[in-house]
């Protein structure tokens, strides 16, 4: 089988430095282009079978009607879209495979999974927490992946997010409430990311953690994703699909 040939959009960030470095170490990766800011993604997008960005949330959506032009398979790995974006990036699915993850992380998709089956076991009785820590340079918040974990809690409770959601607390707020979803985001340092989800009742407490220590993991799935994405058809797809935890 001849190697994949991907396009990496965003290569001079952190994680696509990850990915160029991850790509250099599988033999059936072909990096075809190493698209920044600045360059011009539309002359070298026919030359890939997929493009992995890794950009900024204002990049995605103009990456997307590119590819579906192109015919070319996405994966997206970029967070931070607004609510309009991100509609407008998904309604490409019926004409390419696209997978978009807020994290390619086997141990965080696992975390996910996880956290779903705790949730529905442990039940309304417990009050639900999540807390995340990134480096510094992190410009968004929640991070996506903590995004993800509170969208899941949200599902399972059966509750609207935006109206459950408590932003950290100061001052007064009064005793916390039981439909309501905590999350507290903290930066500092050179973190990767970390992320805890706090299942609190009276008289216990059950925590899942996920550190990441280096953004190869990160990396080497979305590799794995942009090599499984190639091969299905038009549609939207996650990275439990990829990993087969669906």
């Amino acid at each position: 089988m001849s190697a994949i040939k991907i396009i990496i959009h965003g290569a001079k960030g952190r994680m696509g430095q990850a990915l160029l470095a991850g790509a250099a170490r599988q033999p059936g990766c072909e990096v075809v282009g190493a698209i920044d800011l600045g360059d011009d993604l539309a002359a070298v997008i026919g030359r890939s079978d997929v493009v992995i960005d890794f950009s900024f949330h204002t990049a995605t959506l103009g990456v997307a009607r590119l590819c579906a032009q192109h015919r070319k398979a996405l994966v997206v790995g970029t967070t931070g879209h607004s609510e309009a974006d991100k509609a407008a990036i998904t309604g490409f699915r019926s004409q390419i495979p696209l997978v978009i993850a807020t994290n390619y992380s086997t141990g965080v998709n696992t975390l996910f999974w996880l956290t779903r089956k705790a949730a529905e076991i442990l039940g309304p009785g417990f009050d639900l927490e999540v807390v995340e820590m990134h480096h510094r340079l992190k410009k968004d918040a929640p991070s996506g992946t903590a995004t993800t974990l509170l969208e899941i809690l949200a599902d399972v409770r059966k509750v609207q997010l935006a109206g459950a959601l408590r932003h950290g607390r100061h001052g007064i707020v009064g005793e916390r409430t039981n439909s309501e979803i905590g999350i507290h985001a903290i930066r500092g340092g050179d973190v990767v990311g970390d992320h805890t989800v706090i299942f609190a009742a009276n008289g216990e407490r059950v925590e899942l953690t996920h550190k990441a220590s280096s953004r190869e993991t990160f990396a080497n799935g979305a590799l794995r994703a942009a090599a499984w994405v190639v091969q299905q058809p038009p549609g939207l797809y996650s990275m439990q699909d990829v990993l087969g935890l669906k």
